[in-house]
């Protein structure tokens, strides 16, 4: 059989829509599970006014269950004389059975009475109700609302419910509204109601009433759209996927639209017409070959116009003033230089423990000076890039349009003459911005964006602000991951504890006392496990590396992909085993080990063999352990299986002569230290 619930509500909201629907459908799903069903499929629809879900090819009743009530323990249920104790009659009687009807339940654990009643499965229709209202009870809605004079509270007034098992209503009341068959159609264009007929008409008989409730098909509905009005354009559409999104959950019947504006606004920086355009009046520009912006727009309306052009007019109107106020701004802040707005800094307060934006800056610029020192990078470049990071912070465009700053800065920067490379890091520094976002290409870049974010980690953790459970104000985990992709991608050679040590000192002026580093250590290299667990990489590996505490990103990094690799060999199990049983001999022995082996005391061909191969082996990977080529160390470090194998099959390591034993602890100690230069192998 199939199901159908459909959710009809006021608009509701339009970045929540995707994540409302899923979790409704996954909702529905778990239900079933519970009960010990499952469908065939579940198909989601979701549309500004709607939520609904077609449970496709269900069984039509539940299976039976045999239902196991476990009581007092056995040696509980019986008085000294072998009679029932008054918990054992007590159980029986909240079964509402004789205790002659109870069962033992004999396990590893012990021995227990246990009650247990077959029941009949329920039609599944008659469990759907409760499942939705459960589901809709756990969707993740922050703030709910009341409506009318009833308590029930939903994310948006609910004005009618269907819910059908193939072509039958199933009768019920939800946040206190009567299910049926009524749905409604487009608000304008079919206002009547629509009586569903069956699940599987549902999605069409709906687009008949001029409502495309498949969000995926309207999604891709106006994406096509508006590819073709660009491409009649000649023209390449912004359209990213958060835009596309929002749009397709503001609208039922899309439908493309043309705008235009004057091209006096292409005086503009674009990237501020472009979030005006995206951010307040969700259009998508066009940009022609080159990436240069058109005075061209596409707006998604919700009806078919009769008279589209009227439409393009409205939409021109509205957004003339923004294009207004932004040329305005853009002029008004090209009558000073950034230089002069640092001053300005001094009255913002980045935190009120850390100091003003002005004090961050001068951290950011000693740090970015030490950065550049050690990358043999240009320091005046690094400094001066930091010393103008936060300025175009206080000027009017970066004040209307937050998410422009960085961007503007360049503008600036450039208008002023400043070094191109400094204008670049102005926007660089913020990157990464989010999950595979770009890194920053230039050098002064790379610097000022790990110097920024290495002063606000140290500086947040040293007053207690470390992030909690899912609370993260000052988005210290998207910093980390960002510093560390920087140096791991862009391969720089920074001893990432060092610089945190150099962060600390210069925060101790503004504390009065120097912080200590140890704690956001630990946790800018946990983020390292995130980190390879998207690339694939097994946990354990990363361990492996973790154990010797590396504090060069980089080198964490080619140690990781080294043992990876090792890990691929035909040797890596036996070698793995064998230095997890060296660790555990070695931790267990109380006397010093020789620092040396005594080869006049290696008696037993196994043990010179291996002490033969050992030695030769240091010979081969000393140099390449110095290039940081810990792969090819690791594939050559493979060859002492064999001996290895051989010497624990030979001989006894703790031998009753102590001066054999010590040498042969001290031989096995020294084949440790050889792995020990990239990982620990017993962790694998």
């Amino acid at each position: 059989m199939d199901l159908l619930v459909e959710i009809g509500t006021e608009e509701l909201p339009p970045k929540a829509l995707p994540s409302l629907s899923e979790a409704f459908t996954q909702g529905i799903q778990q239900g079933f599970s519970d009960a010990g069903l499952a469908a065939e499929q579940l198909i989601a629809y979701a549309a500004p006014r709607r939520l609904a879900v077609w449970v496709k090819g269900i069984a039509a009743q539940q299976p039976d269950q045999i239902i196991e009530k476990r009581g007092p323990a056995l040696q509980a249920a019986f008085d000294k004389e072998g009679k029932p104790s008054k918990a054992a009659e007590g159980f029986a009687r909240s079964c509402g059975v004789a205790f002659e009807q109870l069962e033992r339940l004999e396990t590893d654990k012990g021995s227990w009475l246990v009650f247990k009643q077959h029941q009949a499965g329920q039609q599944t229709k008659d469990l759907f109700p409760a499942i939705v209202d459960k589901s809709l009870a756990a969707l993740p809605i922050p703030k709910r609302m009341r409506w009318g004079a009833g308590s029930a509270e939903f994310v948006r007034p609910i004005h009618w419910i269907v819910m059908l098992a193939d072509s039958d209503v199933i009768p019920a009341e939800l946040l206190s509204i009567k299910t049926g068959n009524q749905s409604r159609g487009h608000r304008f264009h079919h206002p009547d109601p629509v009586t569903i007929t069956a699940p599987h008409s549902y999605a069409e008989q709906l687009k008949a009433a001029y409502v495309w409730a498949d969000f995926a098909e309207r999604r891709a509905n106006i994406n096509r759209q508006v590819l073709a009005i660009a491409q009649s354009f000649g023209a390449k559409a912004i359209m990213p996927d958060s835009l596309l999104d929002e749009v397709t959950a503001l609208v039922e019947y899309p439908n493309a639209i043309v705008g235009k504006f004057e091209e006096r606004f292409l005086a503009v920086p674009q990237e501020a017409l472009i979030d005006t355009m995206q951010g307040n009046q969700k259009y998508f520009g066009l940009t022609d070959t080159n990436g240069k912006l058109l005075p061209t727009f596409i707006t998604i309306s919700n009806i078919k116009s009769s008279n589209p052009a009227s439409v393009s007019l409205g939409n021109e109107r509205v957004i003339r003033p923004r294009f207004t106020d932004a040329a305005f701004f853009w002029e008004q802040d090209k009558k000073h230089k950034l230089e002069s707005r640092r001053d300005k800094l001094k009255t913002v307060v980045f935190q009120q423990q850390l100091g003003t934006l002005f004090d961050k800056s001068t951290r950011v610029a000693q740090l970015a000076d030490t950065i550049a020192q050690q990358l043999g990078a240009d320091r005046q470049l690094a400094v001066r890039a930091a010393e103008l990071g936060k300025c175009d912070l206080m000027t009017n465009m970066v004040f209307e349009f937050t998410d422009l700053q960085g961007i503007m800065g360049t503008y600036y920067a450039r208008l002023d003459g400043e070094a191109e490379e400094v204008a670049l890091a102005l926007n660089e520094q913020y990157q990464p911005r989010f999950a595979g976002d770009e890194l920053p290409r230039t050098q002064t870049g790379r610097i000022l964006a790990l110097a920024e974010r290495i002063d606000t980690l140290v500086g947040i953790f040293a007053i207690g602000q470390k992030p909690t459970g899912t609370k993260d104000p000052f988005s210290l985990r998207r910093a980390a991951v960002g510093l560390l992709r920087i140096i791991i991608e862009q391969r720089l050679p920074l001893d990432l504890v060092q610089l945190l040590e150099i962060a600390a000192e210069n925060l101790s002026s503004t504390l009065g006392k120097k912080p200590a580093i140890d704690e956001v250590r630990d946790y800018i290299f946990e983020r390292l496990r995130a980190y390879y667990q998207e690339q694939g990489i097994n946990a354990e590996l990363v361990e492996a590396v973790a154990a010797l505490k590396p504090t060069q990103p980089l080198d964490f990094d080619q140690r990781v992909k080294a043992v990876a690799a090792f890990k691929g060999l035909p040797e890596a199990d036996s070698l793995a085993a064998a230095n997890k049983r060296i660790s555990n001999i070695l931790r267990k022995v109380e006397t010093s080990i020789p620092a040396a082996v005594n080869t006049t005391l290696l008696k037993e061909p196994a043990e010179q063999a291996l002490f033969k191969a050992v030695s030769e082996q240091q010979t081969i990977v000393q140099p390449l352990f110095a290039q940081g080529n810990y792969e090819k160390a690791l594939t050559s470090l493979a060859a002492l299986r064999a001996p290895v194998d051989q010497f624990f099959d030979d001989v006894m390591v703790m031998d009753e002569n102590e001066q054999l034993r010590d040498n042969r602890l001290a031989l096995l100690n020294q084949l440790r230290g050889l792995f020990l230069q990239v990982a620990d192998l017993s962790v694998l």
